[in-house]
């Protein structure tokens, strides 16, 4: 080979090498699930098992809590359906644990009770003037407005010797009127689903629940899963919007419009130790949470009984509502109020309490209240304050409400007690 060859040949490679270089950074970026399967020797098809059932569970938990998410949408409905199904049928290949969960979800009818959830929420929806989903009504008021305000602008620049400078306050004008307009059709979209959420959850309560059942299966499926693999627990985290299930580690919570996003890993089984952690693997893991979050957790569980019928301190009737949102400005009137004892029993006080009318806690299981006060928030307004005993799943709710239906409300109380 003669010396301009030579020199060719390594000017080729030396032009190469950045590509190569490049290429090969490119492939040194992988996801959290290929670290792991990687670290720990997993088969590519456990991995993919693990997330595609974490999609199933997490789906589920969000429908039953934001049904109102789904009215209007059957395209992407179909498309998550279609999601569900595929892999529901390919559990037959797996182990027991697998062939029990599709037993499950034939027996609970899962895929027609979503539907049947679906079409009555839209029913609901439709009595109340909510035809179409909020995605389809931002879409079609940005055409109604932008095609007319395009027109316009358009037609005032053909005006000859039109003073440009009077256009740009109408330009501001039109570039912030769609934004005013998708502002006041959220507003009224998320007051909507505030003020329907209850109403949901009292008539299909147990379409509701059957949901969240089998979303607590799938979870404890890739749990046991997990732990035939010895992969460690706390390496796999993910976001629910329910404290519903069992054996979940709570990690952090995010306040969200209207509601509240749960991060979670798994728990171990009561006195296994944790599995070890790879060294490559030990950025991926987060510190457990102290015991001190789990008081700030209980803390956030308050009831509000909206809607109370009652006089003279007996409730004949009311709707319990989650006021997870309020939970702070919750805390801060307690913290301004007198604690005193009730003179009556709970039961004189709510003497119709029943399955059909109760206090529920956050899974679910009707609350037993263990303890009634009278609060007194500044010398101005009294109300109650019922505790309510640890339930099986590890929560404790507390429920306010007027003593009299007739009370008035001080403004600064009107968010909580409305």
């Amino acid at each position: 080979m003669t010396e301009n060859e030579k020199s060719r040949d390594e000017t080729q490679d030396s032009s190469e090498k950045p590509e190569k270089r490049s290429r090969r950074a490119r492939q040194v970026r992988k996801s959290q699930s290929q670290l792991i399967q990687e670290a720990l020797g997993m088969n590519p098809e456990d991995i993919q098992d693990v997330e595609e059932k974490l999609f199933i569970a997490r789906f589920l938990d969000y429908f039953s809590e934001e049904t109102l998410d789904f009215i209007f949408k059957d395209r992407n409905m179909e498309q998550y359906i279609k999601k569900i199904v595929d892999k529901t049928n390919g559990l037959d290949k797996g182990g027991e644990e697998d062939k029990l969960l599709k037993m499950s979800f034939e027996n609970k009818k899962i895929l027609e009770t979503l539907g049947k959830l679906k079409n009555k929420t839209e029913e609901l929806a439709i009595s109340k003037g909510i035809k179409t989903s909020a995605d389809k009504r931002l879409r079609r008021l940005t055409l109604y407005v932008t095609v007319p305000m395009f027109v316009a602008v358009f037609g005032l620049a053909l005006i000859p010797n039109l003073d440009i400078f009077f256009l740009f306050p109408l330009l501001c004008l039109f570039c912030m009127l769609p934004q005013i307009l998708r502002g006041i059709v959220l507003r009224k979209w998320f007051r909507f689903k505030e003020e329907s959420r209850n109403e949901i959850y009292t008539q299909n309560r147990e379409d509701i629940m059957l949901i969240k059942s089998f979303t607590g299966e799938t979870l404890n499926n890739i749990r046991t899963k997990l732990l035939e693999l010895e992969v460690p627990l706390q390496l796999i985290k993910f976001a629910l919007y329910s404290r519903d299930y069992e054996n979940l580690n709570l990690l952090n919570q995010r306040a969200l419009k209207g509601l509240t996003q749960y991060y979670f890993t798994f728990q171990y089984p009561e006195g296994m130790e944790p599995f070890q952690i790879p060294e490559s693997l030990q950025q991926l893991e987060q510190p457990q949470i102290p015991e001190v979050k789990r008081k700030e957790k209980e803390e956030q569980n308050f009831i509000v009984l909206t809607e109370m019928k009652g006089k003279e301190g007996i409730i004949e009737s009311f709707v319990p509502s989650l006021k997870v949102n309020l939970a702070d400005k919750i805390n801060k009137m307690l913290n301004d109020s007198d604690f005193n004892p009730g003179t009556k029993d709970f039961k004189e006080i709510i003497p119709n309490y029943s399955k059909d009318m109760a206090i529920y806690c956050v899974c679910g299981e009707i609350a037993e209240i263990i303890n009634t006060q009278i609060c007194n928030w500044k010398n101005k307004f009294k109300y109650y304050l019922f505790e309510g005993m640890k339930c099986d799943c590890g929560e404790k709710i507390y429920a306010l409400s007027l003593m009299d239906e007739d009370t008035e409300i001080p403004e600064e109380l009107k968010e909580i007690f409305l």
